[in-house]
């Protein structure tokens, strides 16, 4: 079957694009485990610099995610999955609300429609966000939390959450959608996402280059490493639409850590000179957002569908640390 990942040229479309092609097969809508045969990279440019990207059963649409003709260039009678993950990120979502609806919403709901009007239901993974939440909130989320956003891509991903559920409760398609933690440490250079410290406080000391923290030392986190994100991306692809009888949203399960915890790990693991690279400078806006999400939940259902956390944040270090080494290889 064709499995479809749009945001395949982005850090987690890669690792997860390298994940299926090693798994070689997922479970269809139908509970069949069913052969890749093809997997399509959607996206605004090509992905590069990975060996599997020559595998002969992956190819690449490269172009506006906003514009449905790209996106129905991927779309076959064949296509059993989508991964949707491709999304304007949190910081810019605020700041360009125009941009943040025609990729976060007009795109998400084009992809559906596109997926629905194929000859049997695919499974659609949507990857939504903790920010779906904000404002006054319990101190562990439970799997029922209203839906109260306190930014424009919260709210986008709220709708997309609801599109999702819909069509799938009308049998068009076989969706769930992921509420993913903060993903830390992302490689590369610092994007606009309001959670971007996450990762620049740990990634760019690593690499002999001093860091701004814009939030509060005492600010708490949901976070999640890369790695662990693909395999709950799996996980809830894989788990069958019985199991999602109440919802179709899930809460992925993560750790709860400070910001000054994260900078302590980096000290424990790399030592005083590269912590010491990280200093402390509010920004309001950044900060504002990042305090008004939640910073912990229950994630029962998450939990029973197997889905895992990390053990802690040293090892989120040691993760990256090892993945950076690997890749200079």
């Amino acid at each position: 079957m064709r499995v479809v990942i749009t945001g395949g040229a982005g850090f987690l479309g890669k690792l997860l694009a390298a994940k299926i092609l090693e798994r070689r097969a997922l479970t269809d809508a139908s509970g069949q485990l069913r052969e890749v045969s093809e997997l399509v990279l959607v996206d605004m440019a090509a992905a590069q610099g990975e060996s599997w990207i020559a595998d002969k059963r992956v190819s690449q649409v490269i172009g506006d995610v906003a514009e449905r003709n790209v996106l129905a260039q991927a779309m076959t009678a064949n296509t059993g999955s989508v991964f949707h993950l491709a999304a304007v990120v949190s910081g810019q979502a605020e700041a360009d609300f125009d941009i943040g609806m025609r990729v976060n919403v007009d795109s998400t709901r084009t992809l559906l429609e596109l997926t629905r009007a194929l000859p049997t239901a695919p499974k659609f993974v949507f990857t939504s966000s903790i920010a779906v939440f904000g404002g006054a909130l319990p101190a562990v989320l439970p799997d029922d939390q209203i839906l109260t956003p306190q930014g424009s891509y919260g709210a986008q991903k709220a709708m997309g959450e609801l599109l999702v559920s819909d069509m799938s409760r009308k049998g068009m398609i076989d969706g769930r959608s992921l509420r993913l933690p903060t993903v830390t440490v992302r490689p590369g250079k610092p994007n606009k996402a309001a959670s971007s410290f996450a990762s620049g406080i740990i990634r760019e000391p690593l690499a002999d280059v001093d860091a701004i923290c814009p939030v509060a030392p005492d600010a708490k986190m949901w976070v999640q490493s890369p790695p662990r994100v693909i395999e709950n991306l799996l996980i809830g692809h894989e788990s069958p639409a019985s199991s999602l009888v109440n919802t179709r949203s899930i809460s992925v399960p993560g750790i709860t850590v400070s910001v000054r915890d994260m900078v302590d790990s980096l000290r424990r693991v790399a030592g005083d000179a590269v912590a010491d690279r990280v200093t402390w400078q509010l920004d309001p806006t950044i900060d504002r957002l990042v305090s008004s999400w939640p910073q912990a939940f229950s994630a029962k259902l998450g939990k029973a569908l197997g889905m895992a956390a990390d053990a802690n944040f040293d090892d989120m270090v040691r993760a990256y640390m090892a993945y950076v080494n690997a890749t200079k290889e």
